[in-house]
């Protein structure tokens, strides 16, 4: 599995972008994110979609972006192209937002994503509640991470400023004394 390249972007194509990783050039099928980096170095998390007759990269801004893809790739009528039109639509927050909510309509607005597929898409994961930065899989309980999230921080600064707080502490105060540490 390559999980993750190093180079420059050399150009764009139809197909996707060329990423130069030391003389070689990798087509990969990025995100808009990845894909506005034109002559600039940069890492991209990647995806190798394998199939009997082609090896297919796919270029991802962050590895967020990767899971959110690889979860969609689990629903029923999800392709690659599909997961990657989705992941492409809006920040993962929001689609995690969308998911938590039922907000099939915030799918259906992506060009490519009609009402079935939109449905699918929540309730599959919806019911796996394993979203990335989302609830996970201890049930329905909303952590203190989780609501830091939701407030915008990236879930590594959610989870550095919530070191050493209790976690018998309830939720609300573990927010407060983490919005205390990180200021």
């Amino acid at each position: 599995m390559i999980a993750r390249l190093r180079g420059t972007v050399s150009a764009r194509t139809a197909a996707g972008l060329v990423l130069d990783v030391g003389g070689v050039g990798y087509l990969v099928a990025a995100t808009p994110r990845v894909a506005a980096r034109v002559g600039e170095e940069a890492t991209v998390e990647t995806y190798l979609h394998v199939r009997e007759d082609a090896l297919q990269l796919y270029g991802f801004a962050s590895a967020e972006e990767r899971e959110l893809f690889e979860l969609l790739l689990g629903v029923s009528g999800v392709g690659p192209k599909v997961a990657l039109a989705i992941v492409s639509g809006s920040p993962s927050a929001e689609l995690r937002r969308a998911i938590a909510r039922e907000d099939t309509a915030r799918f259906e607005a992506i060009p490519g994503i009609g009402r079935k597929t939109a449905q699918r898409v929540v309730l599959e994961l919806r019911e796996k509640k394993t979203i990335p930065g989302g609830a996970g899989t201890a049930g329905d309980a909303v952590t203190a991470r989780d609501a830091l999230v939701e407030l915008g921080w990236s879930l590594l600064d959610a989870e550095s400023a919530l070191v050493g707080v209790d976690v018998a502490l309830p939720i609300e105060e573990q927010v407060r004394l983490a919005l205390r540490k990180a200021a």
